[in-house]
């Protein structure tokens, strides 16, 4: 669905070395973790149709988190593009680092004068910069944050005539392979509601998304399927915190975590969970 790689995954090393680290040099542990982080988003950025984020490019990331996808789409638009990179979290919220702490050891670093963080909600921010533009906005593994199908619907609507290109990777709710079927299960087991502190709030799937994007007034340029490799941990993380989280559930709640807790025994325990296929797509207008 794309042209040739704009980014080898041979430089995620590189790429990892320049996220927050518990040392000033990287443990093992963490350097593993930091380089599958960058090798996954090196494949969803290569993943996007007519690959629209280039050297010069100027890009604004929507839910950027601590950091860990802007430093790949930093490396990728060169030292004359631009990252806006906005996330309404407090710069205190994040474990092991915060927010803030990851965000400020990137500016410090090599990639530091292309990105600027912002903390803001995404609809606010681009009201209050209404002559800004960008080439590409981005919404990497955030959606699911969001409140609600409507307040994605929202931002859609606020980025109409302020870029051209929208890219999405989002968990797709499908696993190719059946050891990331524990990950579905927990995503859905974890979900809270619209008012609730959990990550995962909108557990929207590419079909709902495509949906929502129609309504907000885009329409898919391209779309496609990454299936995230072994060392990716994320759907290791979801299904642990569900086996391990006791708490007591009535309902489809209570029925979403049993059937994880089953699906994670049936691949031989939490260990041998995999991560579930990234859906990544193109919006234009």
């Amino acid at each position: 669905m794309s042209s040739p790689n704009l980014l080898p995954e041979s430089l995620a090393p590189e790429i990892a070395s320049y996220a927050i680290s518990p040392t000033p040099g990287p443990t093992a542990t963490s350097s593993a973790i930091e380089q599958s982080q960058a090798a996954h988003r090196i494949r969803v950025l290569n993943a996007w149709t007519n690959q629209p984020i280039r050297p010069g490019a100027r890009v604004l990331e929507l839910g950027c988190g601590q950091g860990t996808c802007t430093q790949v789409l930093g490396y990728a638009v060169g030292s004359t593009g631009h990252i806006d990179a906005v996330d309404p979290a407090p710069a205190d919220y994040g474990s092991p680092f915060t927010l803030g702490e990851a965000q400020t050891h990137l500016l410090l670093g090599p990639l530091g004068g292309r990105i600027a963080f912002h903390c803001a909600d995404p609809v606010g921010f681009l009201t209050s910069n209404p002559e800004a533009r960008w080439d590409v906005a981005v919404l990497a593994h955030c959606i699911w944050y969001f409140a609600s199908a409507e307040a994605l619907a929202d931002i859609l609507r606020a980025l109409r005539g302020r870029v051209g290109t929208v890219c999405v990777a989002e968990y797709a709710l499908r696993a190719s392979e059946p050891a990331a079927v524990p990950h579905v299960l927990a995503a859905l087991a974890a979900t809270g509601g619209s008012d609730s502190e959990a990550n995962i709030r909108s557990p929207l799937s590419p079909i709902a998304i495509k949906a929502v994007a129609a309504r907000a007034g885009w329409k898919g340029q391209g779309e496609g399927m990454v299936v995230p490799d072994a060392a990716l941990s994320d759907g290791f993380w979801e299904a642990a915190a569900v086996v391990a989280d006791d708490e007591e559930r009535v309902g489809m709640a209570a029925a979403a975590r049993d059937a994880t807790v089953a699906a994670v025994e049936l691949v031989g325990g939490v260990k041998n969970v995999r991560t579930m296929d990234v859906w990544v797509a193109t919006l234009v207008e």
